[in-house]
Parts: structure tokens; C-alpha cells; sequence
């Protein structure tokens, strides 16, 4: 819980955000719909969501700290989120205005143990880039140093000041919104709060943590070592703590700058080819990806003259958010890449299933539908083709088809978040290389060689469900002499909890609505007499709460197990 004054109050004040939009949704959302405007809910949802979007945005670039990250995160989130909420903060950028050299000077200082002097020949005062966590700055390494690790330009990167309390103090903000939240059914129905910002912190602490982002980076490093078309920063070990970082500087031409690579005889649509092919072998090969692959952390680099190799190479920088891809990722990728490169609705949503994305009540015919309608319409296009298609054939397809996809009952797990963000930024800046790029190109040599391999997994697949089939029919007999000699003594009981479901769900409605039309009836009394008679109006439109509370909470049983 925070301590400080200013830690207080930045908590407070995170708490007061969050209640009162929680007020303001559950007034629109739950309230009206109760007492038959659910139309005036409709109508204004659209304008409210973005609203919030925009006070959360300006709230987050205010404060800093967490809350930036938790807009990127919430801009992710469209198995949780409403499409109003993830647009308004998709272009969210972790730019903060800097805190000033000598606080952060005191910090480095504090981790190496010697003066900056010491340590560094020469250290720009303006950082080379602020963020929301830490602050980056070019440097020179002392003599010895640079002797010692083969370069000498360097990034430092050094964290803010205090900038651990402030995240504790936001993770507090956040598990509290998030036990609220999770009493609504609205929410609760469809994710779990507690587990997904629980999800969130563990990926925020680790951003927090240098060594881990340096031990990311040498991973990274191996993985690619072979690969004469990738550069990835060396760290300097000895310059190295959880709030510094120190890392060889790679910087080059930025990726989406195409008049300077076409300046140094550098084709963009190559580079967006090499760029595609090293994400897709992260993903489909190594196992571990960059999930934040956005322009700012890849750089171009021509070959000096006569040395050999490739003529450029892409530069990776910024291993803070990393993404793992285990067995059983893997294994839902291998049916979700095969389904689409067939082109098959049906077996896409299989696969959806298969991972664990679609919740149990999913409407899976519907969605078999829309899957189908996009593979027929658009699938294999690029992003050129899908700029020729008639806005109007998008809008009719998203009015046709946007219900079952905004409340498909569907929770995304984080690695394959991680997934769809760095495709996404993958498709983004290759795009911008090559507006004729179409990411299937990339993806087909995966699919090709997934589709080879489906074979064998099917096959092994099979045998273990035939060894599962065996053992049960193993045990079939003692089961069934078990549950004859309960039958024989009477003890076998009998329950249709479907039925008994539907009954008390049945028993709720009808309180709610007794009490509904309780509180409608004292609204409308005291509307109706308050110009008369003042005092008893507002009373009854005071006490109407009441049977207000009532009507949304008051029905609800635990149903009897």
C-alpha cells in the first residue's frame, strides 16, 4: 500500500478516475436498461467509451509511470475491450517529458558505485529518448572499458527516479479497479480482472528489471548468430545493474525511412521481405520473439565497403517486452496458420477452440460464418487490393457481422496477445515499406512446412487418444458394477441442475422486476407531487433508491449445489 503523502495521493486520485467512470458505465449500462431506456444506453454508448479513452490518455501522459503501459496494454485487449476504447489508445506512445540529467545522473552514479567520469568518456546531458520508465542517453565508454568489450558508443539507459514506488503504488490502483470490476457479471462473464492485471504486473516488473531485459538480449543474440542479416547490441556486463543498462549503439537509418534507404541504394520492399522473414522465424522457429518490433527499435545499416556478407543489416534494439511461444502455442499457431492458408472458416474456429480462446458459450456457428464470408471476400489480399474495395462492401460486412464479433465470449492468453501485437507491428511497418505487401506471402513457407508436419502430429495425436480410449475402456466395468451396487442400495441421487438453474434465474428476474417497478412507481410519485409539495417529493426520489439497490442486486440467489 503507498506510504508517502504523494504516493497517496496519486493513488487517490488513479481510485476517483476509476469510480467514477465505473459510476457513470454502470448508471448507462445496468440502470437504464432496468427501467426501459436501454435505447438512451445504446445511443450514447459509442461516445462514452471514447471519452474515456481520451480521459484515461490524458490521464496516463500526465502521470507516467504505469499508466502509459497499461493504455499500450488495453489497446491490445480487443478479446475484452470495445473497439471505441482500443482505437483512441493504439497510437499511445511511452513519451514522457524527461526528468533532468542530474537526477538521473545520481542514480547511475549510486549503481556503479564511482562517478559517471569514471565510467564514461564522453555522456550526452539530452537523453536520446524518454519513456515512461527510463530514460536513454548516447555515451562513450571509458578506455579500459571500450578496450575491453570491442566498442566504445554506447546507449545508456537509466532508469527514473522513485520509479519502483510509483509502479507499486499503481499495481495497488490497479487490483483495487479491478476487484470492483470483477463484481460486475458484465465483466466477470467474460475475463477474469484479477488474473489479467495480475498478467500485467508480471510483465511490468520484469520491464523494471535491466538484468532481465540484458539477459533478453543475449538470448536474442544466439538465436540469430548464424544469421549474417541481423545486428543485436552487445551488452556491457560490467556497466550493467537492474536500473542501468548499458548496450553497444546500433543505431542506423530507421526502418520506415525510405527515402534514406533508397538513398544508399537500399530497396524498402527488400527490407520489408529480410524483416518479415526474421519475425516469422522468431515465431514459428526460435520459439522467442520481439513483440514490440514498432519502427523505433529496428534500424537499417549498410555493410561497410569491403567487408564481406549482406550489403545492409536490420538492427534490433529494446528487448523490455519479449514473448515466448511453448508447445502448446506452438501447437495452436500450427492449426490456426494451416486453417487460414486453406482458407477454412471451419477449421480457424476448430483451432480458436483448441486453444483455449473461445469461452464455453460461444456461438461458434456464427463465428464459422463470419470466418467464412472474410476468406471468401478477402482473404489472400494485400493491403494495396484491400484499399481498391468499396468502403461501402466494408461497411455493410461490418454491419452485418460486427454483433457476433464485438460480443463473441472469446479471452485471448497473453502469449498469444504478444503473437497478434508483433504480426500486427510486423504488417504495419512492411506495409510502410511496400504498400503491394501482403503478409501471406510471408506466412505461406510456414505454412507450407506446418502442413507437412500435420501429419505427423496427427498421427501421434491419435495414438494418444487410442491409449486414453483403451484405459477407459479398462476401467468401464468396475465403474459401471459401481454405480449398479449404488442403484441396488438406493443411494444413487438423481439432479437436473439445468433445471434448477433455470428456476432460480426465473425466481431473480421476478424480484427484480417487483422491485423495478417498486422504485419506478416512488420516481415518478415523487416527480409528480414535488411541485406541490416539495418535501415529499424529494423524499420518495431519495428513498426510490432503495428499491433501486434492490432491483440490481437484491433478486440475485447463489444458486444451491
Amino acid at each position: 500500500m503507498p506510504d508517502t503523502v504523494l504516493d497517496r495521493a496519486r493513488y487517490r486520485r488513479l481510485l476517483r478516475f476509476a469510480a467514477r467512470h465505473l459510476v457513470v458505465t454502470w448508471w448507462y449500462e445496468v440502470v437504464l436498461p432496468l427501467i426501459g431506456l436501454r435505447r438512451v444506453a445504446d445511443r450514447t454508448r459509442t461516445d462514452r467509451m471514447q471519452a474515456f479513452a481520451r480521459r484515461f490518455r490524458g490521464l496516463a501522459v500526465e502521470l507516467g509511470g504505469l499508466m502509459i503501459k497499461m493504455g499500450q496494454f488495453m489497446s491490445s485487449r480487443l478479446d475484452v475491450l470495445p473497439p471505441e476504447i482500443t482505437k483512441e489508445l493504439e497510437d499511445l506512445q511511452d513519451e514522457v517529458p524527461p526528468v533532468e540529467f542530474g537526477a538521473v545522473r545520481e542514480l547511475a552514479e549510486a549503481e556503479f558505485g564511482v562517478p559517471l567520469e569514471r565510467v564514461f568518456a564522453r555522456i550526452e546531458t539530452e537523453p536520446l529518448a524518454a519513456a515512461s520508465l527510463g530514460q536513454a542517453y548516447r555515451a562513450t565508454l571509458a578506455e579500459l572499458d571500450a578496450a575491453q568489450a570491442g566498442f566504445s558508443e554506447v546507449v545508456l539507459k537509466i532508469q527514473r527516479p522513485g520509479i519502483g514506488a510509483v509502479v507499486a503504488v499503481d499495481l495497488a490502483a490497479l487490483r483495487k479497479v479491478g476487484g470492483w470490476l470483477q463484481r460486475f457479471r458484465l465483466v466477470s462473464d467474460r475475463v477474469s480482472m484479477p488474473a489479467l492485471i495480475e498478467e500485467f504486473a508480471a510483465v511490468s516488473r520484469e520491464e523494471i528489471d535491466y538484468l532481465h531485459e540484458a539477459s533478453n538480449a543475449e538470448r536474442f543474440a544466439e538465436n540469430f548468430a548464424d544469421d549474417p542479416r541481423v545486428r543485436v547490441p552487445d551488452v556491457v556486463w560490467e556497466r550493467t545493474s537492474r536500473r542501468v543498462l548499458t548496450l553497444e549503439d546500433v543505431s542506423a537509418i530507421k526502418i520506415t525511412d525510405r527515402s534514406a534507404l533508397s538513398a544508399v541504394d537500399i530497396r524498402p520492399a527488400e527490407v520489408a521481405k529480410v524483416f518479415a522473414e526474421l519475425m516469422f522465424d522468431q515465431l514459428f522457429d526460435h520459439g522467442f520473439f520481439h513483440a514490440d518490433p514498432h519502427p523505433g527499435n529496428l534500424f537499417v545499416a549498410p555493410a561497410a565497403p569491403g567487408a564481406g556478407g549482406p550489403p545492409w543489416t536490420i538492427a534490433f534494439v529494446d528487448f523490455g517486452m519479449m514473448g515466448s511461444v511453448d508447445p502448446a502455442v506452438k501447437s495452436a499457431m500450427r492449426k490456426l496458420v494451416v486453417a487460414s492458408a486453406a482458407r477454412d472458416g471451419a477449421g480457424l474456429v476448430a483451432a480458436m477452440n483448441d486453444a483455449g480462446v473461445l469461452l464455453p458459450n460461444a456461438d461458434v456457428a456464427e463465428l464459422e460464418k463470419v470466418m467464412s464470408q472474410v476468406f471468401s471476400r478477402f482473404g489472400g489480399m494485400g493491403v494495396a487490393e484491400l484499399r481498391d474495395v468499396d468502403p461501402r462492401e466494408f461497411r455493410d460486412f461490418a454491419v452485418e457481422f460486427g454483433d457476433v464479433m464485438l460480443t463473441l465470449p472469446f479471452q485471448l492468453p497473453e502469449d498469444f496477445l504478444l503473437v497478434i501485437r508483433a504480426v500486427s507491428l510486423v504488417s504495419g511497418v512492411c506495409t510502410t515499406l511496400d504498400p503491394r505487401y501482403n503478409v501471406w506471402d510471408s506466412i505461406e513457407p510456414y505454412a507450407r512446412t506446418l502442413v507437412r508436419t500435420q501429419g505427423a502430429s496427427a498421427a501421434a495425436d491419435l495414438g494418444r487418444e487410442a491409449l486414453e480410449i483403451a484405459g477407459v475402456a479398462w476401467r468401464l466395468p468396475r465403474r459401471v458394477d459401481a454405480v449398479l451396487s449404488q442403484v441396488e442400495r438406493g443411494k444413487l441421487p438423481v439432479t437436473a441442475p439445468r433445471l434448477e438453474r433455470t428456476i432460480a434465474q426465473l425466481d431473480a428476474s421476478a424480484r427484480r422486476l417487483i422491485w423495478g417497478i417498486v422504485f419506478a412507481g416512488m420516481i415518478l410519485a415523487g416527480a409528480i407531487v414535488r411541485p406541490d409539495a416539495e418535501g415529499l417529493g424529494t423524499t420518495l426520489m431519495i428513498a426510490s433508491v432503495a428499491p433501486l439497490l434492490m432491483a440490481v442486486v437484491g433478486g440475485r440467489r447463489r444458486p444451491r449445489r
